[in-house]
């Protein structure tokens, strides 16, 4: 594998598909750590211009023309097809190449307290909180999250402390690239089965994960994964839970209470050491597992217990996790990244504590496989609201249908009891919102392609988001 030279950073190094939320924050950070960084993509986007104003340079169109002899080294994301030109290229001409993750584990591997984020749900929000913690902490850490950190408007960050964190994503086993001296697995659940084979080939990749975390580092895992043990007994490094379990569990939450907008209060309980009161400014359950998570994490940074207290109370959201928009006619509009039927079933708990008349559910079915595979669990999840509404299925890397629509899962919704209306385009949604939805509705968006630009549409709301998940 080639090997990045971060203390003489004299390479050129090219990006293939640099309009990627990921790939462009690796690209910006690699421009500002010194090198002569290239990448393309299909087509413009916002983290393509902002990969443009960090310095890149930046090519629209991928071409074999791209790719020159004087690259070090290219770098591409796993969904990158064989026959990409640029590929092929590279190839030919016998460039060295990594992939994302990859370079991501050689970038983690030069800070000596480096954290992976890894779970089927709840990476990007605990990422965000470990780092909101650290910067509350008056620490310099570098970042790399999923999705946009509200307080620093970026996706990534990059420091001059000890502190590298960084989700750790399973699609494609890219987290085994990864060898974090602190790695947290936050759920484990089966997604990605245009990849994995059933829940058991998710759990051998995320106990592989676990095994790459050296003897000198710590594993911080949920008390609620099913069959705890096949995951943690036998590891290297040292184990810490979190999680409901109060007799298993290092970290704890009790006396929690809910706000009228779903917000959590509580007592964060360390079974070794002192306990502390937590308040949420954000909705659901789920950020209570998040947070715990984050706290052990920082504890093991030797963070103040008060940075951890600030941070999280001061922590707004990061950009599409239950993300206030604006209202029309008197109805709220959220978004949200919720894509997994648990996702969503989490995301609609949360909006049934806020006061409304009616919930409904704008949902945007994420790939076929994944839509075919879980649509019992779907519309299960979706049935919680009040009023479904549903889009076409978003492709992103796929092509095969597997011979299903949207109207597969609607039948589903409705089956349940729960109305479900299907359209075509975004526009016919935002139509029938601004004439259907009304005073004190709650109208919530979700799923993991570009299901937002209803929600941003419908109050004008602007806002400048990672690449729509095209390619990833």
């Amino acid at each position: 594998m080639y090997q990045i030279d971060f203390k003489h950073p004299a390479a050129k190094l090219y990006f293939c598909g640099v309009g990627g939320s990921s790939m462009s924050g690796l690209a910006g950070m690699m421009k500002q750590i010194g090198f002569d960084v290239w990448g393309s993509d299909i087509a413009k986007s916002p983290a393509l211009i902002q990969a443009e104003k960090d310095g890149v340079h930046v090519i629209i169109g991928q071409k074999a023309e791209n790719i020159t002899k004087d690259i070090d080294c290219a770098i591409f994301t796993a969904a990158i097809a064989k026959t990409n030109p640029e590929y092929q290229a590279v190839l030919n001409l016998g460039i060295p190449h990594l992939t994302r993750a990859e370079l991501l584990g050689q970038i983690m591997a030069q800070f000596p307290m480096s954290i992976g984020i890894a779970g089927t749900h709840g990476k990007t929000t605990t990422t965000s909180f470990i780092s909101e913690i650290l910067l509350r902490d008056g620490k310099d850490p570098s970042m790399q999250i999923g999705g946009v950190l509200n307080s620093v408007h970026t996706s990534y960050r990059l420091g001059k402390s000890d502190e590298f964190v960084a989700e750790a994503c399973e699609y494609t086993n890219s987290f085994l690239s990864l060898k974090p001296r602190i790695g947290i697995i936050t759920n484990i659940e089966a997604d990605h089965l245009d990849f994995f084979k059933d829940l058991a080939d998710v759990r051998h990749s995320f106990r592989l994960f676990a095994e790459n975390i050296p003897a000198d580092g710590w594993l911080i895992i949920n008390t609620e994964i099913p069959d705890l043990d096949e995951i943690t007994n036998g590891l290297k490094c040292k184990v810490i839970y979190f999680g409901d379990n109060h007799e298993k569990a290092d970290y704890y939450a009790t006396d929690i209470k809910y706000n009228e907008l779903a917000e959590a209060s509580y007592t964060l309980v360390r079974r070794h050491g002192q306990s502390q009161k937590i308040v949420l400014e954000v909705p659901g359950k789920q950020f209570i597992w998040d947070s715990l998570a984050a706290a052990a994490a920082c504890d093991l940074c030797g963070v103040k217990p008060e940075s951890i207290t600030d941070a999280l109370r001061a922590y707004k959201g990061a950009g599409r996790r239950f993300q206030f928009k604006g209202k029309i006619n008197g109805c709220q509009i959220v978004d949200d990244y919720a894509h997994h039927p648990t996702e969503v079933a989490v995301t609609l708990d949360a909006a049934s504590k806020i006061p409304h008349r009616r919930l409904i559910a704008c949902y945007q079915p994420h790939t076929y496989s994944r839509t075919k595979a879980l649509m019992d669990d779907i519309a299960k999840a979706l049935h919680e609201a009040d009023l479904v509404v549903l889009t076409e299925i978003f492709p992103a890397r796929e092509t095969d249908n597997l011979g299903i629509s949207s109207q597969d899962l609607a039948k589903k919704v409705e089956a349940l009891g729960t109305p479900c209306h299907v359209f075509h385009t975004f526009e016919e949604i935002e139509d029938w919102a601004r004439k259907n939805c009304g005073e004190n509705d709650l109208f919530v968006t979700m799923g993991g392609g570009d299901v937002y630009k209803i929600a941003d549409n419908l109050t004008n709301f602007h806002y400048e988001y990672p690449q729509d998940e095209k390619k990833a």
